[in-house]
């Protein structure tokens, strides 16, 4: 009898074979099973599993780091609102602006309730209207912020190539008030109408060749903004006063106002018309 291939191990043979075929080599008590090899079939699964396993633990490592990353990171457009006194039921708190901040102040304490200030930025003006503080800032943006408690910033509005100009001129009688629901941004180019509600471009009004509007000679008349267009040259003093009002425009042939509520367009015929970004809401 042949003998085994290994010693302690038991040996058979192939049928139709006179090889001996070793059998497994048996387990001593206590240790540690032989590893099975893995089949070649299994083993793409596994790698799928270890690069999935892989990409998981590395978010949740960088889970902490992102979330560091976001607070560090600067509020946009350099906003910084700071509550300092939290008044219910009050009235609306008295706006000024002071230095490189506008501040807000109960009317019946003088307490300061809250400021806000961008950073790297001073603002020109401010304008109670409705519910909210209408900031300008000399970079030529436009805030509003809710004015009960300085809780938030509720939009910001760019006005093209102003800057360099609120830079040398400053900013008086650029932010005019159009009505409770209606804001108006005069610089020497154009006359531009905010919804205040929400920040959105009702119409745009541009000066006529060869003249400029001039923020500070605008007046009030009633429902009606009064506002200076001096041209280099013309032969008619009424075409260097332009009437606005919340719809755009005023003119002899214009649609009256009540008609707006009915759904009914105003004339636009009349020459040198503002052109109307969106109809009011």
């Amino acid at each position: 009898m042949p003998r085994s291939a290994h010693p302690g191990a038991a040996a058979t043979s192939r049928p139709g074979s006179a090889e001996p075929v070793p059998l497994p080599r048996p387990t001593a008590p206590g240790a540690a099973p032989t590893p099975r090899p893995l089949s070649p079939a299994l083993a793409p699964a596994r790698r799928a599993l270890r690069r999935v396993l892989s990409a998981t633990l590395a978010l949740l490592l960088a889970a902490p780091l992102l979330a560091a990353a976001r607070e560090a990171r600067p509020a946009a457009y350099g906003d910084r609102l700071t509550l300092h006194a939290r008044v219910e039921h009050a009235p609306r708190p008295e706006l000024r602006r002071s230095g490189a901040t506008v501040e807000a102040y109960d009317e019946g304490t003088g307490r300061l309730r809250w400021t806000y200030a961008r950073e790297g930025r001073r603002p020109l003006g401010v304008l109670p209207a409705r519910g909210d503080a209408i900031a300008l800032w000399d970079d030529g943006l436009v805030t509003a912020t809710v004015r009960d408690d300085g809780s938030t910033v509720r939009w910001h509005r760019a006005l093209p190539g102003a800057a360099r100009w609120l830079a040398a001129h400053g900013g008086a009688g650029v932010l005019r008030g159009l009505g409770p629901r209606m804001l108006a941004v005069v610089t020497p180019q154009r006359i531009a109408a905010y919804r205040i509600a929400d920040g959105d471009l009702r119409w745009v009004l541009p000066a006529r060749p060869g003249c400029a509007f001039a923020p500070a000679r605008a007046v009030r008349d009633r429902a009606a903004l009064l506002v200076a267009q001096p041209c280099a040259a013309t032969d008619s003093w009424t075409g260097e006063i332009i009437a606005v009002d919340e719809l755009g425009r005023i003119t002899p042939d214009r649609t009256p106002l009540d008609n707006e509520r009915r759904g009914e367009r105003h004339s636009a015929e009349h020459p040198h018309t503002e052109k109307v970004v969106a109809r009011p809401r």
